[in-house]
């Protein structure tokens, strides 16, 4: 059914015409015989231009004691502007005001503090920086899944919530589940080992929760991961994906989001250089190169935000940091057929200073291994029981990564913090709104 309205991203193919527009007033301005209505509809913004001698005197007069987002709608003529950002404005013929706020807009003109803001999060929304973002975040996500279903991936949901841990028990959020305990979901690729099982090359998309208590700007409690999966695939074939789906991801935001970036003031010379091949460095040579740029993170640990920050200033691109020690990784990892100590895994690092957009690895295929790391990593061996059968019925060399959608989008976007890059961010200080 055909609205009985117009949409603002439509108005260009009305000109001429006489339509009806439905929505909010983002600002105002009055010349005492002329105002100047900018609307919004979720769709795009418009101008309407509401001269006093061509409106009723109540229109003129209800449009003067409107405030900002009262919900409104007007009808006019689509006139050609070419200093407009759509090519075109709206002569305001009436409006009809649905609801106008009984006081003031909390968010107005002046600047207000960060915790203002997320408080007002559901407000804060409406901002053309927000809603920027929030257009990039939808590009990413949507051309991610186009990326893999066109390869002939099949999307399986995971479950939120677990009975066992995916990363470790330290990062795991308990809770009561009946007469037993369970814990929010900190990854789907166990899962998603079983649907490869099934399926050859699979994926998984959903919220994922981290009980760290980490402050960074990297950080958020619940985020969003995607973690394709994919039998027969070893190390290199895995981390081969990974940058064809990121040049994807690009390459679609650049093409479709263009004004969403202008208005983040982002510099896309920098994105337009994201092409294959991206750099490698084995986990050793970063080591070295951190202690030559005067980090003193010693062999043997994890890189943390600030070493990634250090790296990935000396590239251009994205860079791969390769077979990080056993010892720092997860259980499920391939052991290195070279050096016992290390892991077949990968973590892919944005440039800029952003860091970990994507980590993972070539899985281990064997039952007696996968056993042991269990072990080794004092796990109970009771709820893994199922994904130890994926090792003793037709086992197969197989691999797969997780990308934070977030750190995707602030990368891309520009942003200093990956809260602005999830609608409703969530931290260890924020569970409202």
């Amino acid at each position: 059914m055909t609205a009985p309205w117009t949409y603002i991203k439509d108005l260009p193919s009305r000109e001429g015409s006489d339509v009806t527009v439905r929505g909010w007033l983002y600002n105002m301005r009055s010349s005492g015989k002329i105002h100047f209505l900018q609307l919004r509809d979720g769709t795009g913004t418009v101008q309407g231009v509401m001269v006093k001698k061509e409106v009723s005197e109540d229109d003129f007069s209800a449009a003067k004691s409107l405030w900002l987002e009262a919900s409104v709608e007007v009808t006019g003529t689509v006139r050609k502007d070419e200093r407009a950002p759509s090519g075109v404005e709206l002569s305001v013929a009436s409006v009809s005001v649905i609801q106008n706020p009984a006081d003031e807009y909390p968010i107005g003109k002046k600047d207000h503090g960060i915790d203002f803001l997320l408080d007002h999060r559901h407000l804060w929304l409406r901002s053309s920086r927000q809603q920027a973002i929030m257009r990039i975040r939808e590009r990413v996500i949507w051309s991610a899944r186009e990326f893999l279903h066109n390869d002939g991936y099949l999307l399986v949901d995971s479950p939120i919530i677990s009975g066992a841990a995916g990363e470790g028990v330290s990062g795991l959020f308990e809770i009561d589940y009946f007469d037993s305990k369970a814990y929010l979901a900190q990854t789907g690729q166990l899962y998603a080992e079983a649907a490869a099982a099934a399926f050859g090359k699979v994926y998984c998309f959903g919220p994922t929760f981290r009980a760290e208590k980490s402050k960074t700007r990297r950080h958020l409690t619940e985020f969003w991961m995607l973690e394709p999966e994919v039998a027969f695939f070893d190390h290199k074939a895995n981390m081969d994906l990974q940058e064809r789906l990121v040049c994807h991801i690009v390459s679609s935001v650049l093409e479709h989001c263009g004004s969403e970036l202008a208005a983040l003031e982002r510099d896309v010379s920098k994105l337009e250089n994201i092409k294959a091949p991206f750099y490698h460095l084995q986990y050793g040579e970063a080591i070295k190169m951190l202690k030559e740029l005067g980090s003193d993170t010693p062999y043997g640990e994890d890189l943390g935000n600030d070493d990634e920050t250090i790296l990935t200033q000396q590239f251009d691109r994205p860079v791969f940091i390769e077979c990080y020690p056993k010892s720092v990784k997860a259980f499920y990892m391939k052991e290195h057929p070279e050096n016992p100590d290390l892991v077949l895994c990968d973590d892919l690092l944005a440039p800029e200073g952003y860091g970990e957009i994507i980590g993972g690895s070539q899985r281990e295929d064997s039952y007696d291994r996968l056993v042991a790391r269990i072990r080794e990593q004092g796990l109970p061996e009771e709820p893994y029981d199922w994904y130890l059968d994926l090792r003793r019925y037709g086992t197969f060399v197989h691999s797969g990564f997780g990308m934070g959608i977030e750190r995707v989008v602030a990368w891309i976007a520009g942003l200093q913090h990956i809260r602005e890059a999830i609608p409703w961010p969530r931290t260890i200080y924020r569970l409202k709104p």
